[in-house]
């Protein structure tokens, strides 16, 4: 098939990849516009970008879909169908009509569940015990389309969401490509998502950084595996905030939320619950991460100490 491919970040260059590899031809990759990163703010381009050039694609990068320009250009590239990575941009009826086989998205999440910017970290956070990859045929809703194939699997109970959208980018690589096939041979089935059972992922920010230690361990083991890498989780101690980047699940003690209970090379914090978490990293600010050892090679905390207030 000629297809053109729609995505933005490293989630969607598996997809690319794995396309550029096979039978099909691409005929157009879109990205969306280079944007200032770091503290130089120098003008990079996105992941897909670099690799559509790497491979001598095509690539365009309009600021908006809905123009008259950006129709005649995809009509122009007359693609059979159009794959829609994490790409960031809607796109309008007038453009989901073009191909013959429409617009197929990879979502990364079991639809209904989780449509919506986020679905991977909010599958860790909510502490999901498995997730997976949607291939559905996009409609103007969000993320409402015919459901075509699903793929499933397992979440790790220490696994962090940056884990998680490394597995499930490959995953939806290969699940793309099955589709695709399906699609050309007709033996694809398109089944409708029921939306009393939709669930929202809305967009991660920094608010959701803070750590409540009254809330159970296994929550805050969650978050904190959810936030990784970006925002990260966070706490206060002794009036500093700190970014907590790595837990695992401890023993029970029944002490307060956010004591420490354990300063003997691991630092053991209580939750709400009264079962507790190991602090594996940690990141003062302004600092860099390091794992606990060096962290109290250079800092002392005291048996008893309250955290996150």
């Amino acid at each position: 098939m000629n297809l053109v491919f729609m995505g933005t970040p490293d989630f969607a260059v598996p997809a690319l990849e794995a396309l550029y590899k096979s039978k099909h031809n691409i005929v157009g990759v879109f990205s969306q516009p280079d944007k200032p990163v770091g503290r130089k703010q120098l003008l990079t381009p996105p992941p897909v970008k670099e690799f559509a050039l790497q491979n001598g694609l095509s690539v365009y990068q309009p600021n908006s879909l809905k123009n008259d320009v950006s129709y005649e250009l995809i009509k122009k590239l007359n693609p059979d169908i159009i794959i829609v990575a994490a790409y960031g941009k809607i796109l309008p009826k007038d453009i989901l009509d073009i191909p013959k086989y429409g617009c197929v998205n990879i979502h990364a999440s079991l639809l209904p569940k989780y449509r919506g910017a986020a679905p991977i970290q909010w599958a860790v956070i909510n502490g999901d015990s498995e997730t997976g990859i949607t291939i559905m045929k996009m409609s103007e809703g969000l993320d409402t389309g015919d459901m075509i194939l699903v793929d499933r699997t397992e979440i790790g109970e220490n696994e962090t969401s940056a884990e998680l959208f490394d597995r499930l980018a490959e995953l939806g690589a290969v699940s793309l490509l099955k589709a695709l096939d399906m699609l050309e041979n007709g033996s694809a089935e398109f089944i409708s998502q029921d939306d009393n059972i939709s669930t929202y992922a809305a967009k991660i920010t920094k608010a959701l950084s803070p750590i409540d230690w009254s809330k159970s361990a296994s929550e805050v083991h969650n978050l904190v595996r959810g936030l990784q890498t970006w925002p990260c989780a966070s706490t206060i101690i002794d009036g500093k905030e700190f970014k907590i980047h790595k837990t695992v699940l401890s023993l029970k003690t029944g002490n307060k939320p956010g004591e420490i209970v354990d300063n003997k090379g691991m630092l053991t914090v209580c939750c709400g619950d009264g079962h507790c978490v190991d602090v594996l990293e940690i990141q003062p600010r302004g600092k860099k991460k390091m794992d606990i050892k060096s962290f109290f090679a250079g800092n002392k905390l005291e048996l008893g100490t309250i955290i996150g207030e």
